[in-house]
């Protein structure tokens, strides 16, 4: 029997890298865009490799496929993929959580700069007929007096540093995993140290039951109230209600946020109303060259699960 390449929706241009994997190997090849759990386990039936963008890959799906196979996200986060469900068929899960790192940390890095600068303030005030630097970019503190801390330290969190050493910042981490000798040159700290010594904090962990919800009105609170926050990482990690509210009360001076809990943000967020927030449509991983980077690596990885060979990236925390 011929082995099957599947993939369940796509924003790409083209497939062509993924369709020369499958054809290459002689499988066959087949392109959908799903949306439903029905469409999703309907199209991935017996098949050998997967690759999913946003659609869910739910257990109708981990079901449906061939034993064994491969299912390889088209991106950083997995948050659409069962894996329990997975674990249960024996599938391999694989992701491509390197395609963007660069991207990623210059976006980051560029929102820091900019709160930091109050650039989004300062164009407001212009903005709206007001010619008064001080009066509308206060307190702005020197970069050399300035605590960058961050909510995790993983590739991405290492990277925005590196960007920002050059800048005189203190450098604050919170993150349970890291140890100290590899925190380059960041002190390690407590999550409510973090938040009562950090000018900015820079999001960079996954959403977990730990972490989901944790900026909230409560953390908010124990930060200075000329503190910011910038996310790219996981839209969960913040409450947008109680983000919004400790904008609009003074709670916290800005925010920067690239990623949120639905998207499209809807129009009805008070994130969209909310002052000194900047707000872009989830492009931090955006460069042209990204968008190819991305499609050889999973085509790579369909090449290698019809070989028999697992993912380049398994997803963390798998135990299949």
């Amino acid at each position: 029997m011929s082995q099957k390449v599947v993939i369940t929706d796509y924003t790409f241009p083209n497939l062509e890298a993924e369709e020369k994997a499958a054809l290459s190997a002689g499988a066959e090849f087949f392109a959908h865009q799903c949306k439903t759990d029905a469409e999703v386990a309907e199209a991935v039936k017996d098949a050998d490799a997967v690759a999913v963008q946003f659609a869910d890959f739910g257990r109708l799906a981990a079901e449906a496929v061939k034993p064994g196979a491969s299912i390889i996200r088209y991106g950083v986060g997995y948050d659409n993929i069962d894996l329990e469900a997975a674990a249960a068929a024996g599938l391999r899960v694989g992701y491509v959580p390197d395609y963007c790192a660069d991207e990623v940390a210059e976006h980051t890095a560029a929102a820091i700069l900019a709160l930091l600068r109050k650039l989004p303030m300062l164009d407001a005030s212009v903005r709206a007929g007001a010619w008064a630097a001080v009066q509308h970019a206060k307190p702005l503190k020197a970069f050399g007096e300035t605590v960058v801390g961050f909510f995790g330290m993983g590739q991405i969190g290492s990277a925005v540093k590196a960007r920002l050493a050059g800048f005189g910042f203190d450098f604050l981490v919170a993150d349970p995993w890291l140890q100290q000798d590899a925190a380059a040159g960041a002190r390690l700290v407590s999550a409510a140290d973090l938040l009562a010594q950090s000018d900015i904090i820079s999001l960079h962990a996954p959403a977990t039951a730990e972490t989901t919800g944790y900026f909230n009105a409560d953390a908010f609170a124990q930060m200075p109230r000329h503190a910011m926050l910038v996310n790219s990482a996981r839209g969960a990690l913040i409450n947008e209600a109680d983000l919004a509210a400790a904008l609009n009360e003074g709670v916290i001076a800005g925010a920067a946020l690239d990623v949120f809990c639905d998207e499209p943000l809807p129009a009805t967020s008070p994130l969209r109303r909310a002052p000194n927030c900047l707000l872009t449509p989830h492009a931090a991983w955006y460069s042209e060259a990204a968008i190819g980077r991305l499609q050889t690596l999973v085509a790579d990885d369909l090449a290698a699960a019809l070989k028999g060979a697992a993912p380049r990236k398994r997803v963390p925390q798998w135990k299949g």
